[in-house]
């Protein structure tokens, strides 16, 4: 069983900066995704960021102005946010993906708000 801890969202202005962190219970393979997904009020969950070996990906939206890092050794993965903008409010949930011989098993944190708004 994999628990996922988030902290670092709040309240900031358009333009601002956040950054929110995520640390795992127990070793979290390399060669797993660790991610940040975020839902919106009446929006589905959607992808934000992930990272696999160093390798990353970005939904469309957060590309040049989110950065996402990981810390093998301290089971944490992080989100820098930058040039915040109102639609960027959701709430923001850390992910790993376990895979398994004929599936995959997703784990959640229990999510952290980030409000942009002046």
């Amino acid at each position: 069983q994999v628990q996922l801890v988030e902290s670092g969202g709040g309240l900031v202005q358009p333009g601002g900066s956040l950054r929110l962190s995520c640390v795992a219970s127990g070793n979290i393979p390399r060669n797993y995704d660790m991610g940040w997904y975020r839902q919106a009020p009446g929006k589905e969950r959607e992808l934000v960021a992930t990272i696999r070996l160093g390798l990353t990906t970005y939904a469309e939206s957060v590309k040049d102005r989110f950065t996402i890092s990981r810390d093998n050794a301290k089971n944490t993965v992080r989100l820098q946010m930058n040039s915040l903008k109102p639609e960027d409010t959701a709430v923001y949930y850390c992910n790993t993906r376990w895979p398994y011989s004929n599936y995959t098993l997703d784990y959640w944190g229990q999510g952290t708000q980030v409000t942009v708004s002046s």
